[in-house]
């Protein structure tokens, strides 16, 4: 299945619009998947007319709220929230018969010519994407999970880092039009789901100390932020490197940078992910 018509929807009536969710490995919808298609309803509102004052994606953050089915639609509800000069706001429900699965804020501005920083350094010492064995879970998306014995051991506050190399394996075009760097955004924010949990489990004291065939937990995405710093071209490799900050109360929160392949941050994730260790205290 082409990577656009993954994040594909059509209209059903106003600011209303149905996508198809997919199985996957683990069962039930892929949270990434849904963020993705939300991304889409929202941006499907918002003016594209004047191309001198395009409003694009710069942020979203997305609670989960209950499990998708996969044997059903999900229909995606858009609300208007404000339209301004230089920033518009829009609110997406995601639904099935169950009710709300999803509930998303997306914000959107024009492009300002202001002054450019990047504090966040790219981790160096990196074994290359070409060097590692894809490990993807999708014919969309080649996955080079870094090991963690070739993460660097400092350079990044928190504990449990997790990194990988992504790309998608079909050309998603230059990202000249509106409609091409939308395309790159929601191939990033569908990737950018994976390596949270993994974060926080490496991190929790005692599920990371469990070999992978006894790790007896319950983990699930709560809520999901992703900011887009600079344009992407989710076709090229870029590096998702993660690290969990807190654990508390069944909950981890993890932070993750984006880097393409030459240094540049583009994107900072922060995912909340419920962590329930099912394995007994002795």
């Amino acid at each position: 299945m082409s990577i656009a018509r993954l994040f594909s929807l059509e209209h059903h009536g106003p600011d209303t619009f149905v996508g198809s969710g997919y199985e996957y490995p683990w069962g039930g919808l892929f949270g990434g998947h849904i963020v993705a298609q939300a991304l889409v309803a929202a941006a499907n509102t918002v003016d594209a007319s004047n191309l001198e004052h395009v409003m694009e994606a710069h942020s979203l953050r997305a609670y989960f709220i209950r499990r998708g089915d996969t044997s059903e639609p999900v229909r995606y509800e858009v609300d208007r929230i404000r339209n301004g000069t230089s920033f518009c706001t829009r609110r997406v429900v995601a639904r099935q018969s169950s009710g709300a699965i999803l509930n998303m804020e997306a914000s959107f501005q024009i492009r300002e010519d202001q002054r450019d920083v990047q504090p966040i350094e790219f981790p160096v010492g990196l074994p290359t994407p070409e060097s590692i064995e894809n490990s993807s879970w999708s014919e969309g998306f080649d996955r080079r999970w870094i090991e963690p014995g070739s993460t660097p051991r400092s350079g990044r506050e928190g504990a449990g880092r997790a990194m990988s190399w992504f790309r998608a394996t079909e050309d998603l075009g230059d990202a000249q039009t509106v409609e091409s760097r939308l395309l790159h955004l929601c191939a990033l924010s569908y990737l950018s789901d994976d390596l949270p949990t993994d974060a926080v489990v490496r991190a929790h004291p005692d599920i990371s100390r469990r070999p992978d065939g006894q790790r007896n937990f319950q983990g699930a995405s709560l809520d999901h932020s992703i900011w887009f710093h600079r344009p992407v071209r989710s076709d090229e490799w870029h590096l998702h490197d993660f690290t969990c900050h807190s654990i508390g109360n069944s909950r981890g929160l993890s932070l993750g940078h984006i880097f393409s392949q030459d240094g540049v941050l583009v994107a900072t994730i922060a995912q909340e992910v419920l962590i329930r260790d099912l394995t007994p205290f002795t």
